[in-house]
């Protein structure tokens, strides 16, 4: 589909000189001056008062790589891209007009696709765009467009459409689509500890009979995508140019998508600055079908983190954000929003970031109503330095740190994983913990297990080759805490929390993971 929503009756329809209804996205440009004034018209009111109109014409018998470097060359200079595909009576033209019209359709960057049954320069003179773009090919012959875009001053352009543009549908796939024959899991963690595989989907199903409430910093995750240039001459520095962006949610964000996407109806509290930023991330909460209570906060940005790509290889990550705790008047309102939701949840996620959204007297007061209402809490609290202590959450059902993390909370450098994970169960008082591990996968930590029964086992890392490990640990995070929520062990939500963090890291971005993703690779 092209990038503009042509769903409106009004903007499809009109009549003509004769009082004829035409539906204007299926009608074909015909050799009629009024038609044509009146097609003209309705395009410019579609792309908008101030917007460059772009227009490229064509066969386009099969659209080829030639055809995405021309297109997405003609969309960069201009606000707004028409293409013209030829009629079936156009010389050169062998596939059917109306398959090749879908083709171009389909095409990302194009903004309106229609059959032309005239010549272009015809409808170039009602038409009338800013930028007329043709292939290098042309630029050394007669061009009858010529003389009609100069008379009423605007460009042609001429262009091959530069090599980094052949392999944009490839980057889309990219981020789209996962790849999960890399994931392989352990039969061995299922033996010792009794799990029925053929139970694992119900827990699953299951999710959709929770209700669940997410606190914590809401971030932006912003992928560019860049073409490397080279090295600079000047000074030894890499050179790129950027292709594309892709915006996802992170942080807390993407907990409470995830737990959404999963089933649960999900409750989330967080904080924003006022910008663009905060607005996509409100769409996408809104999109993702997650209950939302975003406070202003004018004091900070709402937290962006970028990272430029190339070649698979993340280059460069720059983050936008502010660490201060928010203030007492915003945490006091948060407060009084999140005690209603409480009354009914099934379970209480804090997923900390440390940029300020959770303050310790917020946290210890969430921490006395959920006790007060017998409300399981989960826990993360992620530290990219020394800043950060998940003990501080105390109380809690399940605490997933990294092992950074969890020997920054206990300040212990030197002891072993089991040992290490003892200690912070019994400063935060958690009953489970699990530490992860990256590449080496993850150590669950239960002191409480029955007796005669293993307190402290390891899943490897399920997937061997992820394509992005950001927000694997989120997805983990509330898969497991969603298990446990709905009746399951700990070692089956240990399991099951390996299986969805095998499944997000399969592709490149935040993307809420799905019932039917998370089944698939059970079933396998």
């Amino acid at each position: 589909m092209s990038k503009h929503p042509l769903n409106e009756a009004n903007d499809l329809q009109t009549t003509n000189e004769k009082g004829s209804l035409i539906n204007f996205y299926d009608h074909p440009v015909k050799d009629s001056p009024d038609e044509m004034t009146t097609m003209a018209a309705w395009i410019r009111g579609l792309a908008g008062e101030g917007k460059r109109i772009g227009f490229v014409s064509g066969n386009f018998n099969i659209v080829h790589p030639g055809h995405f470097r021309l297109l997405n060359f003609a969309a960069e200079c201009a606000d707004f891209l028409v293409v013209a595909v030829n009629d079936d009576l156009h010389i050169g033209t062998m596939v059917p007009q109306q398959l090749r019209l879908e083709g171009v359709r389909s095409i990302g960057c194009v903004d309106l696709a229609l059959l032309l049954s005239t010549s272009p320069e015809k409808f170039l003179t009602y038409l009338k765009p800013d930028i007329v773009v043709k292939g290098s090919e042309h630029e050394q012959h007669f061009n009858s467009e010529q003389a009609v875009v100069e008379e009423y001053g605007g460009k042609l352009l001429f262009s091959s459409g530069e090599m980094r543009f052949s392999s944009l549908d490839l980057l889309r796939g990219e981020v789209q689509e996962a790849v999960f024959y890399a994931i392989k899991k352990p039969v061995d963690y299922l033996q010792r500890h009794s799990i029925h595989v053929a139970a694992l989907p119900n827990i699953v199903k299951r999710f959709a009979e929770l209700s669940v409430v997410v606190i914590g910093d809401l971030i932006v995750d912003e992928y560019v995508t860049c073409d490397p240039l080279g090295i600079s001459r000047e000074d030894p520095t890499i050179v790129v140019t950027p292709i594309k962006r892709d915006l996802f949610l992170g942080g807390a964000g993407i907990v409470a998508a995830h737990a959404r996407s999963l089933g649960a109806t999900v409750n989330y509290f967080s904080v924003v600055g006022k910008d663009d930023a905060a607005q996509f991330a409100t769409q996408s909460l809104k999109k993702f079908g997650v209950e939302t209570s975003l406070l202003p906060d004018a004091s900070r940005p709402t937290t962006l983190k970028q990272r430029f790509r190339a070649e698979g290889k993340t280059l460069l990550r720059v983050s936008q954000l502010r660490h201060h705790h928010i203030e007492s008047e915003i945490a006091n309102r948060m407060l009084r929003q999140i005690s209603k939701a409480v009354k009914n949840a099934d379970l209480v996620v804090f997923s900390d970031f440390n940029y300020g959204c959770l303050p310790q007297t917020l946290v210890d007061n969430v921490i006395d109503l959920c006790n007060k209402q017998n409300v399981p809490m989960v826990a993360d609290s992620q530290s990219s330095s020394q800043i950060g202590d998940v003990s501080r959450f105390h109380g809690m059902k399940l605490i997933t740190p990294t092992e950074h993390e969890a020997r920054l909370a206990v300040r212990d450098q030197a002891s072993g994983l089991g040992v290490l994970a003892d200690m912070l169960s019994q400063k935060a008082r958690a009953e489970h913990v699990f530490v992860t591990l990256g590449s080496e996968g993850l150590l669950v930590h239960s002191p409480h297990s029955k007796k005669n029964q293993l307190t402290t086992d390891q899943l490897p890392a399920f997937n061997s080759v992820p394509k992005d490990v950001s927000g694997g640990g989120d997805s983990m995070l509330i898969v497991s805490s969603l298990a446990l929520a709905a009746g399951a062990s700990i070692w089956e939500s240990a399991y099951l929390g390996s299986v969805a963090a095998a499944c997000h890291v399969a592709r490149i971005g935040n993307l809420p993971l799905s019932v039917d993703e998370v089944l698939q690779e059970l079933y396998v």
